[in-house]
């Protein structure tokens, strides 16, 4: 069998191959699938963020870390209200 890493567009292949099942998989969900696979997705996010917080902040206790996970987010939560942060790109952006 032929390296696959020899064809030049392997790489680009597979992630167009993974992208298309995962929205194959999203369209053929329900309503109520789809809003569960957002709140695991959630909560993933902010396991991983108290697992940031833990490591920064060299292993305090738990609730700790989830008050530092708190104040980072209310940190940006400040931010944003103070218009430093949007989520719309400035008027004339092209990536």
């Amino acid at each position: 069998m032929a390296n696959p890493h020899d064809h030049p567009t392997a790489l680009k292949d597979l992630q167009d191959s993974i992208y298309r099942e995962k929205v194959l998989r999203a369209r053929a969900m329900t309503p109520e699938e789809r809003f569960d696979a957002g709140f695991e997705i959630t909560n993933d996010v902010f396991r991983r963020m108290l697992t940031g917080a833990m490591w920064d902040t060299e292993g305090m206790d738990t609730d700790a870390g989830w008050r530092e996970v708190a104040r980072r987010l209310d940190r940006l939560r400040r931010v944003h209200d103070a218009g430093r942060f949007t989520s719309v790109p400035p008027a004339g952006y092209q990536p």
